[in-house]
């Protein structure tokens, strides 16, 4: 009987844990949230799709995980001497002879819609992928360790139109910072959540 109580706590525990993880992706305020039963735990700058290249807004799901994950269509093209050639390559573009097609690596992939996905990558300050949405990697780890599939991901606003849109000040615009939103009962700094603790890893 006591087995059988402990047994279904556990299972109640864990799917309660389940649904009460959620992703919000901001396009506009270049921020992704880690919700909490709705409230925010934890923020991160991003830098999502670029024109061309928008990140798709919509209720999606994390379909997959990976923690070392390399593109299938976008790298880099470097000679035989192991120079970059080409930063920002596709994958059929001709390579030199001698040179090589380099994968970009993607690592803490978390997919939510066709290849677009959460991941570990460079933030210049403005969109810049090709649909997917780069974290620094601390927070790529923290939100890589807190999802799993099926937790929700919703993605909303307008992408940036200026390119260096975030050099004008705080990388979360004043008066839409999500951390004085009243569901948060005690607002973290301005900016952003600091980083993850070592647990989160």
């Amino acid at each position: 009987m006591r087995i059988a109580v402990l047994l279904s706590i556990l299972i109640c525990a864990a799917a309660s844990l389940r649904a009460q993880i959620s992703v919000e992706i901001d396009l506009q305020e270049q921020a992704a949230y880690l919700l909490k039963n709705g409230r925010p735990v934890l923020a991160s700058p991003i830098s999502s799709g670029r024109y061309g290249h928008l990140t798709k807004t919509g209720s999606f799901k994390i379909l997959e995980k990976e923690r070392s994950h390399y593109s299938s269509m976008y790298g880099k093209i470097v000679d035989a001497r192991g120079n970059t050639v080409v930063a920002d390559a596709d994958a059929d573009m001709p390579v030199p002879q001698g040179g090589k097609f380099i994968p970009a690596p993607m690592h803490y992939f978390m997919r939510f819609h066709g290849g677009d996905g959460m991941h570990a990558g460079y933030l210049p300050g403005y969109p810049a992928s090709h649909g997917c949405v780069r974290m620094p990697q601390e927070y790529a780890i923290a939100f890589f360790n807190s999802v799993s599939a099926g937790t929700p991901v919703t993605v909303f606003g307008r992408t940036p139109v200026s390119r260096y849109w975030s050099q004008s000040g705080s990388r979360f615009p004043r008066g839409r910072n999500r951390f004085a939103d009243p569901r948060v009962a005690s607002p973290f700094a301005p900016r952003f959540a600091p980083p993850p603790p070592f647990w989160w890893r």
